[in-house]
């Protein structure tokens, strides 16, 4: 199986706000090993995070920039941007544009489907660019 093919497809489908297209690509006994306040760390919790997500930032993209896979395991390094235009775990719309880096790691069980994924995300830069937190003064 092509997982780095579908690790792309799961981007490009989040991208165009098919939540329920990306859902048909992760396990029912997915795990969630990212923390999302407030979000359960399964399929549906998951599937919640980013239909929130493509609520707050109806423009989002998610760009991989580079991937590589292996065994049943893929990672990739991606950017996403986005417009601020609707509320986010309790986080009020600004206007602003973000555009941060992620790093993730996606399992893929025997069906090619994802099974688990851990994740980091830049949160700190894009509550900055958002205008929620003061930039770092230079040293």
């Amino acid at each position: 199986m092509d997982h780095a093919t579908t690790m792309r497809r799961t981007y490009e489908l989040i991208s165009a706000g098919d939540v329920a297209g990306f859902g048909d690509l992760v396990a029912d006994d997915f795990v969630e090993h990212e923390d999302n306040p407030g979000f359960a760390p399964d399929k549906a919790g998951t599937l919640d995070f980013f239909r929130a997500m493509t609520g707050a930032f109806p423009d989002l993209r998610m760009t991989v920039e580079d991937l590589i896979a292996d065994g049943d395991k893929a990672v990739a390094r991606v950017r996403l941007t986005g417009t601020h235009r609707g509320e986010f775990m309790g986080i009020p719309t600004t206007g602003a544009s973000g555009d941060i880096q992620l790093i993730d790691i996606m399992r893929f069980d025997a069906d090619g489907r994802v099974c688990e994924h851990w994740g980091v995300a830049d949160m700190l830069s894009l509550m900055q660019q958002l205008g929620l937190v003061p930039d770092a003064a230079p040293a």
